[in-house]
């Protein structure tokens, strides 16, 4: 396969030490193609799941974004950071003085569940007044930070302890939430709610969407496969990442009409179709991403073509 025909998902093992950006300017000179794209940022401690986009799956990063994820982190208490991960500068010291029971984290990783609100980290990604917040934080400037929901699905204890004691106390947890979930945050919290300072001392991406570890390869891998010629190999194909989305079959005659961006009735196996809906063709190719039209009742638009 000629490497400008290459369309498709690479599931990347990211390494620590590398930003996200980095993975991506990497994984461009590796594939020999600008249309390159990651599917959200991984903190550069943070190793594991990193979708990236090749091609003409660019156009669906943003699906794959949305989808759920699945973190293994560890909590340490005793002493908070500038970044609340184990890279900043440390903020606050409290050593831990009493013996904390599994039956107390548990019942702190049980109110974690559902629908939570989160304060962004000044370190991170989120654009305040058109900035990044880890533009101010380099620059020492506090500003106001806004608060979201975000959705914690599954929070289990990954420690067979019945007791945790010392000055520093660490344990792993494993963790299943929604887009825009800050899991250094939710090690903040679980510290806050035993009373103590805390951060995020390790983190791993085990899940993204359907992607999981076992799918993803490291870079020496992906090198290998390059100077093999069988790229193709490891890469996912463009419908796998809109796997989390409702999915509607088209016959011949609606998909040709789809390649040319139609507006259709809405179908009547699906009359809400209020979310991105994927369109295939008969043979399971993705054509377009399709949605209710805001201004038409009863019709339905495209949102990409792909």
């Amino acid at each position: 396969m000629i490497l400008s025909e290459l369309n498709g998902v690479i599931i990347l093992n990211k390494p620590a030490g590398f930003t996200s950006h980095d993975c991506i300017m990497k994984v461009r000179k590796i594939v020999r193609m600008k249309r390159v794209g990651h599917t959200g940022t991984l903190d550069p401690d943070v190793t594991g799941v990193l979708p990236i986009c090749i091609g003409r799956s660019t156009k669906i990063a943003e699906y794959i974004t949305d989808a759920g994820k699945e973190y293994i982190g560890e909590v340490t208490l005793g002493f908070s950071t500038t970044t609340e991960d184990r890279s900043g500068e440390v903020v606050q010291i409290k050593q831990v003085d009493r013996v904390i029971d599994r039956s107390e984290i548990l019942a702190v990783l049980s109110r974690l569940v559902g629908t939570i609100t989160q304060t962004p980290p000044m370190f991170s990604a989120v654009k305040v007044n058109g900035k990044r917040l880890y533009e101010y934080a380099f620059q020492g400037i506090e500003v106001e930070r806004p608060s979201r929901e975000v959705k914690v699905y599954d929070i289990e204890l990954l420690d067979e302890r019945t007791t945790f004691s010392g000055d520093q106390i660490k344990f792993s947890f494993r963790v299943d939430c929604g887009k825009g979930t800050y899991v250094r945050t939710l090690a903040v919290t679980i510290g806050d709610m035993l009373g103590f300072p805390a951060h995020m001392s390790k983190l791993v991406r085990t899940r993204v969407a359907d992607f999981s570890v076992s799918d993803a390869v490291t870079f020496e891998q992906l090198i290998a496969l390059s100077e093999n010629g069988t790229l193709s190999d490891c890469l996912k194909p463009i419908e796998a990442g809109v796997s989390n989305l409702p999915r509607l079959i088209a016959d011949e005659v609606i998909a040709s009409r789809i390649k040319n961006g139609a507006v259709f009735e809405t179908p009547s196996e699906m009359p809400a179709m209020t979310e991105p809906t994927a369109i295939l063709n008969r043979q399971g190719e993705l054509l377009a991403i399709y949605q209710a039209h805001p201004s038409k009742p009863n019709k339905v638009k495209p949102v990409k073509i792909i």
